[in-house]
């Protein structure tokens, strides 16, 4: 069983330490059993305040990060020395070291300044929190730091922004660890979206529609139902009763991409699925998800995911839907 250890620090958020238990906690082998083991730590095992009003226990001191699989880290609020200067306390500098070379590490919004102060950023691509990103640069300008995107996977180390980014990033491990099918069980266990891409744009600064203003989420509904079908600008637009002008601009201050972006999105992560669980040919497949043409299909899925279908396939098909 892959063991997943949480580190939690002072003044920790709630929400984002319980992230990893919701989602690699409900996972499951194709053979019905537990995929992950998920122990909560501190650095001495005692009680840490969370940023709540309230604090919590955990079973486990440090010594648990050097047995872990994956190392979690989900953020905590200032004041605290990393946000500061660059530095971390001894004990953490401790409890970091106690991980093995090859774990793979994980940060949560900003516990990117964890790995960063701890030199595992360096000379890496990384994201944090868009908030963050003037103190953050300045601290670690050796950081590839890219704050526009939602989460950042460079192999044994991931980093994601601010929080509903992490639930994104875990299922992300979840899809690499055990495949789409049982990634996307988990998101509607969950009650949330089955896969964001990694470059979907943070939502900074963008303003929210009021209630009483029509929204293009029943569009979007809609169009995901359609997606083996072409679907023009203008019928979406229709679909939502607004004009072409009017449905662009609102569906990218909600979404934060365009209308054909978002397409292109949806339907690459459809054919993954499909890659994935299926044997359906290539052209079979793009056409279920509305590109047309084989042709067509690699293209776009070269561009997004970086291999071509067949590769992404002998990939996922060959893995062993398992956990070490």
């Amino acid at each position: 069983m892959h063991r997943v250890a949480v580190l939690a620090l002072d003044q920790v958020y709630p929400f984002e330490l319980g992230i990893p238990a919701r989602v690699f906690g409900i996972a499951r082998t194709p053979a019905g059993e537990p995929a992950y083991e998920v122990l909560a730590c501190t650095v001495d095992g005692g009680p840490v305040r969370t940023n709540g009003g309230f604090g919590v226990t955990v079973d486990h001191t440090a010594e648990v990060l050097a047995t872990a699989d994956t190392v979690v880290v989900p953020p905590f609020s200032p004041p605290h020395p990393v946000y500061q200067d660059g530095t971390l306390p001894g004990p953490v500098a401790d409890a970091l070291a106690l991980v093995r070379p090859g774990t793979r590490l994980v940060s949560i919004c900003a516990a990117t300044y964890v790995l960063a102060a701890a030199g595992l950023l360096d000379g890496r691509p990384a994201t944090t929190h868009w908030a963050f990103t003037e103190s953050f640069g300045a601290l670690f300008p050796r950081v590839r730091l890219d704050p526009k995107v939602l989460f950042v996977d460079d192999g044994d180390i991931l980093t994601s922004a601010g929080a509903a980014a992490g639930i994104d990033l875990c299922l992300h491990i979840l899809r690499h660890d055990l495949g789409s099918e049982e990634a996307n069980r988990v998101a509607r266990h969950c009650v949330v979206p089955p896969w964001r891409d990694g470059g979907q744009a943070q939502y900074i600064e963008r303003p929210v529609p009021q209630s009483s203003i029509a929204t293009t989420g029943p569009t979007r509904a809609w169009a995901l139902d359609h997606l083996g079908r072409q679907l023009p600008l203008a019928e979406l637009a229709a679909h939502a009763s607004l004009s072409v002008r009017t449905f662009t601009r609102r569906f990218r201050e909600e979404v934060g991409l365009s209308p054909n972006q978002w397409l292109t999105q949806q339907r690459i992560a459809l054919a993954r699925s499909l890659l994935e669980t299926t044997d359906l040919p290539v052209d079979a497949i793009a056409h279920r998800c509305g590109f047309g043409t084989g042709t067509s299909l690699r293209q776009h899925f070269h561009t997004a995911v970086g291999v071509p279908p067949l590769a992404y396939r002998r990939t996922f098909q060959a893995k062993e839907p398992t956990a070490s």
